[in-house]
């Protein structure tokens, strides 16, 4: 199999984000299931890709991101919202808030990065009608 390539990931993730209630069913599934946006986005790309993982695979692949998510997205998530909350008292809330999601979203993309690393050291098998979510969510 041809490895997968981080900018075309991407590339579909900012597509699919974007289009119709997207955005919502993923934030929906971060904020109330606790479930990873970019993980998700990796497995509807795999979908299209018309690849197939095991659930074995995937709890590689959420083993993969988790320290980073645990330590770069989820406190910097923590500290928008904070802001956010009180953003009456804070300074120039408005450009901080900008720069705060300027650098989440670098950090999205390195996760996407990663994500990419290790679904490329899998054996990932081809299906005509794979539904990789349904593992996850």
């Amino acid at each position: 199999m041809n490895l997968l390539n981080s900018d075309n990931f991407w590339q579909f993730a900012c597509d699919l984000y974007s289009k119709g209630d997207m955005q919502t069913r993923l934030l929906n599934y971060q904020n109330q299931q606790g479930k990873n946006v970019n993980l998700c986005l990796l497995l509807y790309y795999l979908d299209s890709l018309n690849l197939t993982i095991s659930q074995t695979q995937l709890n590689k692949l959420e083993q993969s991101i988790s320290e980073f998510d645990k330590q770069a997205l989820k406190p910097l998530r923590a500290t928008r919202a904070y802001l956010k909350a009180n953003q009456t008292e804070v300074a120039d809330y408005a450009n901080i808030r900008q720069e705060l999601l300027s650098t989440e979203l670098k950090l999205e993309k390195q996760q996407q990065q990663m994500l990419i690393n290790a679904v490329n050291r899998l054996e990932l098998v081809t299906c005509t009608t794979p539904d990789n979510s349904a593992l996850y969510l």
